[in-house]
């Protein structure tokens, strides 16, 4: 079914660019996994990362028209459009309830612990900073589709990427057991 999907993806482009709303669900559908793990992690709120994934694919379908490039620019197209409702949603949520913080079990694996250190870390650097990172890290973009994304040349990625890897390092420290 896999491949069949692949064979139709310029068949889909076109239709759903005429208005097929079907269409444009079936080419859509395999982005949402990567768009709710970016905009988690941008957000940090599960709920407002879902409220700003169907946003963002709101926004793609009334704009499908206007995507420039063939099938290889959908994704970053689309994640850049997540990324942005995630900078919009920070942005009008100055005047949300502040949110009593998860308090972790007492069972945590040491595992657990590391990945919260990751994630606390990951909290502390600024949208702008996280952004390059979960794209090219944490969903796995090759370097021209996060430069596409973050709409900047490949070589201001692949900078934005390092002096916020860079950062991050100086963030996290490993401690000893003894």
């Amino acid at each position: 079914m896999l491949a069949a999907v692949m064979e139709q993806r310029p068949k889909l482009m076109v239709s759903a660019a005429a208005g097929d709303s079907d269409s444009f669900a079936v080419l859509i559908e395999p982005l949402l996994d990567p768009a709710y793990r970016l905009a988690a992690v941008m957000l940090a709120d599960r709920s407002a990362a879902e409220d700003a994934v169907q946003e963002a694919s709101i926004k793609a379908w009334r704009k499908f028209r206007q995507l420039r490039g063939d099938l290889k620019s959908l994704r970053p197209w689309f994640l850049s459009i997540v990324a942005n409702e995630c900078r919009m949603s920070r942005r009008q949520r100055w005047w949300s309830v502040i949110k009593v913080a998860d308090v972790p079990s007492s069972q945590t694996s040491a595992e657990g612990g590391a990945t919260s250190d990751l994630h606390q870390a990951l909290l502390t650097l600024s949208p702008e900073e996280r952004l390059p990172l979960v794209l090219h890290f944490y969903l796995d973009l090759p370097l021209d589709e996060v430069a596409r994304a973050l709409q900047v040349s490949p070589s201001a990625a692949k900078s934005r990427i390092y002096r916020a890897a860079k950062r991050l390092r100086s963030d996290l420290t490993l401690e000893e057991v003894f």
